[in-house]
């Protein structure tokens, strides 16, 4: 007897090629006349061509969007929205700059657009994440939701395969783990498994044919609806670990997602067995785990933490700060059981069920 609740977030999409166009008139339907532009340094570009597109309103830049959304890059980001008297923001790139989208609103109550370039599906969710003092803190409020999201693939055709991968596999994680759960929501996890078939099947197709489009629609159709699932979802100890990493150690967001989820999904695989079969069938894999880990080779994304900078010596305060968090999680987390999982994915050794 199916027993749940689901509740749905107030999305507004438009998803497809060359659909970037429309973003003047859907200002104006959302009554924006002052947008201030988000972007980090690396998506000068990009954000560029969004200034000239609303040339004929009034519009500013802001260029210091960074990784794991740092307090002080808020507050700067704040003080120009504030001269220039800005009714909004328009984030266009990953997860980097749809978190600073989400802060301002959230500190700010600044209203955003959210353009992803990636496929961090971070958009869809409600959840925010700022770092301070080295700590990552995150939280759930329907006030970091962008007004409209924008989905135009022809905007991750300059994505690299180094960038493609390590996305790819955030996108994945956050479908996972509303599948692989002890908690199963049928809305929910079918949102999760189509973006996990999505995202398995054509995520390779784009480090093999950079150009196909097609591919990168489907991934990036398959990252929305991770990030849906996400959003009306559960996290779980692989979300927990990547704040920990990300807020203490500033490893990359996306490529950290990459080298954990697998031993998550093995972690947990035992309290969740028909969620984490399910993972498998949408991958068309025998084991959950082991695709995950194999699909991360295939496409080019790290395995192991050294990869990402970090040294042994980091394990213990990594599992130290991990044990402060309160989690819910389908397995019990013990400090010697998480510190098995970080060797496991510090060295790169085949994921393995506890």
């Amino acid at each position: 007897m199916l027993n749940f609740q689901y509740q749905s977030l107030p999305w507004n999409i438009i998803f497809g090629a060359g659909c970037l166009k429309h973003l003047p008139v859907e200002l104006e339907v959302l009554g924006f006349s002052r947008p201030l532009v988000l972007s980090t340094s690396g998506q000068v570009k990009n954000a560029q061509s969004i200034v000239e597109l609303l040339a004929t309103n009034g519009v500013g830049l802001f260029d210091g969007a960074r990784m794991h959304v740092p307090a002080v890059v808020v507050e700067d980001a704040a003080i120009i929205a504030k001269k220039l008297n800005a009714d909004c923001t328009v984030s266009i790139g990953g997860g980097s700059t749809t978190g600073l989208g989400k802060a301002l609103a959230l500190r700010h109550n600044i209203p955003y657009i959210a353009i992803p370039t990636t496929y961090a599906g971070s958009e869809m969710t409600n959840i925010w994440g700022i770092t301070e003092k080295g700590r990552k803190v995150t939280g759930r409020d329907n006030k970091v939701l962008p007004r409209l999201i924008i989905y135009d693939p022809e905007l991750t055709m300059s994505l690299p395969a180094s960038v493609v991968g390590p996305s790819g596999l955030n996108a994945m994680a956050q479908a996972v783990v509303n599948i692989a759960t002890d908690n199963l929501n049928p809305i929910v996890t079918s949102m999760a498994i189509e973006a996990v078939r999505n995202i398995s099947a054509y995520l390779p197709k784009i480090i093999t044919d950079p150009m196909n489009i097609e591919a990168r629609s489907k991934v990036l159709l398959g990252a929305s609806l991770a990030g849906a699932a996400l959003g009306t979802g559960t996290t779980s100890l692989h979300h927990k670990l990547c704040h920990t990493f990300g807020g203490t150690f500033n490893t990359p967001h996306a490529e950290t997602h990459a080298v954990l989820l697998a031993h998550c999904v093995a972690y947990n695989a035992s309290a969740t067995k028909e969620g984490t079969h399910k993972v498998a069938q949408a991958m068309n894999v025998a084991d959950a785990a082991l695709g995950i880990y194999d699909l991360a080779k295939a496409v080019g994304a790290p395995t192991t933490l050294k990869e990402i900078g970090i040294e042994y010596d980091d394990l213990g305060k990594a599992v130290s700060v991990a044990m402060e968090m309160s989690m819910v999680n389908p397995e019990p987390v013990t400090a010697e059981r998480l510190r098995q999982l970080l060797e496991n994915a510090y060295y790169g050794h085949m994921p393995k069920a506890f």
